[in-house]
């Protein structure tokens, strides 16, 4: 087994990360019993966690390789989060994307200067689009979580709960891939061994669930995963690296109902006056409506690993309906980290071959620190 994500290393990329991801608050939720800490990551320049660990990555490689270019694969937060940090970097960047991805998480990527190539909305596509870019072009990837760089950019958030929060008995946390539980355990238990770390999933989409419980990676079929609303979390597989992150740091894996997760979009809007999509609001979910799944704690945190919803289904869970259980296309769609294993790409990008291109390149760019 290789050797798990050291603090020294989650430090590190903390100091690559000041100035440039927002050392978010822990925001009470008013009326939860018991207490509940909100640790809102929606309040990142993209929206998400995704900035840690793609930035911590990315800024990691030596001249020559940033020159030649980096290459993502991702349906949304982990795109616009590498044109970001490739912005902030001068640093030319290539995204493959799913020809359904939610535009309200493509449009930043567009903006912000990146290279879109389409694809079919399935992981072996991605993949295979990415591999081939790399082979073409000699760009690095940048994977979107079972890579030691984004697992301690990821990990950032752990050093900064276990400073601004010390008696937190459990720290809860949204699961898709595994890279955001990976680094956050691994800080959390260097830091505060005594500390639970639990992780949270939906229902439909409960590959890390099996995996952690039968001890090896468990893949759950696309059509099954995609039912969830939550677009952020439908990754058909966890990743090696992270599952071993998990058998060692974290203590439970629960899941959560389409109903309770629109139920905590709701009341986090309404309650603690922040901004949650599904994916981002499945640990809030877990300690508002599932608390008997959870181990007991006196100071509980929940990370909100995302913000980035559109809003027609923002507005409809709000006024109490939503959009089904997520068709993976229209409102609220897209594949997160996974999708429909059939394979096939559409080597496209910019121009009409495409047929997403890089229009608006540069408008509402970061701001280099």
């Amino acid at each position: 087994m290789p050797s798990l994500v050291s603090v020294d290393e989650i430090r590190d990329a903390a100091a690559r990360l000041a100035g440039v991801a927002v050392r978010t608050p822990l925001v009470p939720f008013p009326g939860a019993h018991p207490g509940l800490l909100v640790k809102p990551e929606s309040l990142q320049p993209t929206g998400s966690f995704k900035l840690r660990g793609a930035y911590t990555a990315i800024s990691a490689l030596p001249a020559d390789l940033r020159a030649q270019g980096v290459v993502a694969h991702s349906s949304g937060n982990h795109a616009q989060a590498v044109a970001y940090a490739a912005a902030l970097l001068d640093v030319p960047a290539t995204v493959v994307v799913p020809v359904n991805a939610p535009p309200v998480k493509l449009g930043p990527v567009r903006r912000l200067g990146a290279r879109i190539v389409t694809t079919e909305p399935s992981l072996s596509a991605r993949v295979a689009a990415t591999d081939e870019l790399v082979r073409r072009h000699g760009y690095t990837l940048i994977p979107p979580f079972d890579d030691r760089a984004v697992i301690a950019g990821q990990g950032t958030i752990g050093l900064e709960i276990a400073a601004d929060c010390p008696d937190a008995d459990l720290v809860v946390v949204p699961v898709g891939g595994g890279g955001l539980i990976s680094g956050i355990s691994a800080a959390v238990r260097a830091l505060s061994r005594a500390t639970r770390v639990v992780g949270v999933e939906p229902e439909l989409a409960a590959d890390a669930r099996e995996s952690f419980r039968s001890g090896r990676r468990v893949a759950w079929p696309a059509q099954d995963t995609q039912r969830t609303i939550a677009d952020a979390l439908r990754v058909e597989q966890i990743g090696s690296l992270t599952l071993d992150h998990m058998l060692s740091h974290v203590d439970d894996i629960v899941t959560v109902t389409e109903n309770e997760i629109r139920e905590a979009v709701r009341r986090t809007a309404a309650q603690a006056h922040l901004v949650a999509e599904p994916g981002g609001a499945v640990a809030v979910a877990a300690c508002l409506l599932r608390e008997h799944d959870l181990p007991p704690a006196r100071t509980r945190v929940a990370v909100l690993s995302g913000g980035n919803i559109d809003p027609a289904l923002l507005a409809g869970i709000l006024a109490g309906g939503g959009t089904g259980q997520g068709s993976g296309t229209g409102q609220g769609g897209g594949t997160g980290d996974g999708g429909t294993p059939r394979g096939g790409t559409a080597d496209g990008g910019a121009g009409p071959r495409g047929g997403s291109g890089a229009e608006g390149a540069g408008a509402g760019g970061p701001t280099r620190a």
